[in-house]
């Protein structure tokens, strides 16, 4: 109680009152939590600092407004917490089953606990509908868990309302950015049109992306009648939190190191995430490459090259991305349903080319059709890329080889990336790809450095990284500053000889 005397007396009030509430029973503190209880969002983002009733908003909508609920955290020792807190706000009230993990009470609503450590968990939870979705600590999961087991948010009771709750705080690691480009409008300080907390956007889903909708009305999308679905993100910290006031709790925020203590006790999303100790690309120069990109930055430069990831079934997207020295431009993407074989990608890669830049493919899977299609079209120099292929390269140091072509690739461009490199990549300031590119890790074998497979990256952040891979493979082409582009330059006069010749 030391704490509450240097509280002002308006926050002594407040403790009071949040003390007197435990007795009550259970209701939102005035301000944000109350702001996220009443909001009219179906998919709301609640906390970004820590401290700020997180856990109590979700258990507390599950109690009061909703009759099917699930609470979920990534994995299930972390429920502990939130099973001890449960038992107190529901107190005394009795009905909860230790062996299913679920309250269900005399009024007849139900809330269960649930966790997803690994992607294939998401099974446990399908077919199953709950009116309530909570995901506590939404940036320790993967998108593709997220968008999977909310497909189920809904309900056959009349008048009962369906909507999904996340709570959370600014990702520390590059595998939770995914929760900044869902909430870009609020999160994202480079978003062209942001959104004021609490403010509702309205988004449905477009040639498998994301695509922001003027209002809630429903919309055609390929014969069908879509109704866009409301978004919004309502921030919170610990002094909006009375039960906090009076404890140590704000000291022990201010004393932690930066950039965790501004994540945590402002919630600032711009707070770097921390990279992977052996992440292959930097995030930095990552961000570095995206602030020098501008959207004419290829003008008087031809086409180089053009990167072509090729999808692989699933939710892949065959991907084409253009270079033109430097110069990175947007890349074009296309679901795997759209391009089911070889000549319907080859003539999607046709449609983008500019002559006399070379086409580098990946050739693993179907990849290899493409190839074979390209290839024989007249005047086109096509590059078959095996990352499985060895490698005879080394680093720049001299010192390290590769374990295949793929790291060979990959690590090229962190060294063209490096700022000491001099080469200023420019590369699109696309979230995603920025994702994609910090996905990877890499270490040291008998054989030389090795990049993460891409089937573990995808096991790890939970879709396919086909952006960064379009790009490595734009990338991985005789250009270099210095001698290296004096070659270049004549690679391609040698080039435009053989076709004024032909």
């Amino acid at each position: 109680m030391d704490r509450l005397n240097d509280l002002i007396p308006s926050q002594k009030q407040q403790v009071v009152e949040a003390l007197l509430q435990v007795k009550r029973g259970w209701k939102p503190f005035p301000g944000p939590q109350t702001q996220a209880f009443e909001s009219e969002a179906d998919i709301l983002l609640y906390g970004g600092a820590a401290g700020g009733g997180k856990t109590d908003l979700g258990l507390g909508l599950a109690r009061r407004k909703h009759s099917q609920s699930i609470i979920f955290r990534r994995v299930f020792p972390s429920l502990r917490g939130i099973e001890t807190r449960a038992r107190q706000m529901y107190a005394p009230e009795t009905g909860y089953n230790e062996s299913l993990h679920r309250w269900k009470f005399k009024d007849g609503r139900q809330i269960e606990f649930g966790s997803l450590q690994y992607d294939k968990d998401v099974t446990n939870y399908q077919g199953q509908p709950h009116d309530l979705y909570v995901f506590d600590e939404i940036t320790e999961f993967t998108e593709a868990q997220f968008r999977f087991v909310i497909g189920w948010n809904r309900t056959t009771k009349k008048g009962q309302r369906c909507r999904i709750v996340c709570t959370g705080n600014p990702p520390t690691s590059q595998d939770g950015a995914w929760v900044i480009q869902f909430w870009a409008p609020w999160l994202d300080e480079n978003h062209p049109n942001p959104a004021l907390p609490g403010e509702l956007r309205w988004f449905t889903t477009i040639g498998g992306k994301d695509q922001e909708m003027p209002n809630g009305d429903p919309v055609l999308i390929d014969g069908e009648l879509v109704s866009p679905r409301s978004r919004t993100f309502i921030p919170a910290r610990v002094q909006d939190n009375p039960a906090l006031l009076g404890t140590d709790y704000l000291a022990t925020l201010q004393a932690l190191p930066e950039p965790l203590r501004s994540k945590m006790l402002y919630g600032d999303f711009k707070a770097g995430a921390e990279d992977a100790r052996n992440q292959v690309i930097p995030t930095e120069w990552v961000k570095a490459a995206q602030d020098r990109w501008t959207e004419d930055g290829h003008v008087g430069n031809a086409m180089t090259c053009l990167g072509v990831d090729v999808a692989r079934g699933g939710k892949d997207k065959t991907v084409i991305t253009p270079r033109h020295g430097n110069w990175f431009g947007r890349a074009w993407a296309y679901p795997g349903s759209s391009t089911p074989d070889g000549p319907v990608v080859a003539g999607l890669v046709l449609q983008h080319h500019q002559r006399p830049a070379k086409i580098n493919v990946d050739v693993i899977g179907v990849g290899g059709s493409v190839y074979d299609f390209l290839k024989d079209c007249d005047g086109i120099e096509v590059v078959a890329i095996n990352g499985a292929a060895g490698s005879k390269s080394k680093d720049l140091s001299g010192a390290l080889g590769f374990f295949n072509l793929r790291a060979e690739n990959w690590w090229k461009l962190r060294e063209a990336l490096d700022p000491a490199s001099g080469e200023d990549l420019a590369i699109p300031p696309d979230p995603e790809l920025k994702s994609d590119l910090c996905a990877p890790t890499w270490k040291v074998t008998a054989r030389g450095i090795q990049v993460e497979a891409k089937d573990d990256i995808i096991a790890r952040i939970g879709r396919s990284p086909d952006r960064g891979d379009s790009l490595v493979y734009a990338h991985a082409q005789a250009y270099l500053p210095g001698q290296g582009l004096l070659d270049y330059i004549r690679e391609m006069a040698e080039e435009r000889r053989r076709q004024e010749a032909s």
